[in-house]
């Protein structure tokens, strides 16, 4: 995978697109034999020294009232994905993400980190909701 297109190809061909922009995509993973699902979003970064990478990254909860040591434990203690802020609505919100090279990115290592991050970030997600999907 060199391009943030293969990658579009690729992910558009399992998944139904929810947005498909430029360098943009997401759709629903759904967890759980079907009754529970996870936005998973890929994006395109580009590194100040002109190399690309790929962003994965899915929503876990509003940042409000979180931990942030805790947060920075979890990030210290996990072998792939960190947590990140992003804003939602002009609200900050917390966010496993995971970057990585184009150059060395094959099919199999995408699928991998979607299927990893997809049950984790519900996992966060309903243990900071209270066992709700507050999507």
């Amino acid at each position: 995978m060199h391009s943030f297109e293969q990658i579009r190809s690729h992910i558009s061909a399992k998944h139904q697109l929810r947005i498909n922009d430029p360098y943009l995509i997401s759709f629903d993973l759904l967890l759980q034999g079907g009754t529970r699902h996870q936005g998973i979003y890929l994006s395109e970064l580009d590194h100040e020294d002109g190399r690309k990478f790929l962003r994965i990254s899915t929503p876990i909860g509003p940042l409000t009232g979180m931990d942030a040591k805790r947060c920075l434990r979890f990030n210290w203690e996990q072998r792939m994905g960190y947590l990140a802020v992003s804003d939602l609505d002009g609200s900050p919100y917390l966010q496993l993400c995971e970057n990585r090279p184009y150059e060395n990115l094959v099919v199999e290592e995408i699928d991998l980190l979607i299927a990893e991050m997809g049950p984790l970030g519900d996992n966060m997600e309903q243990a900071i909701s209270a066992g709700g999907d507050a999507f």
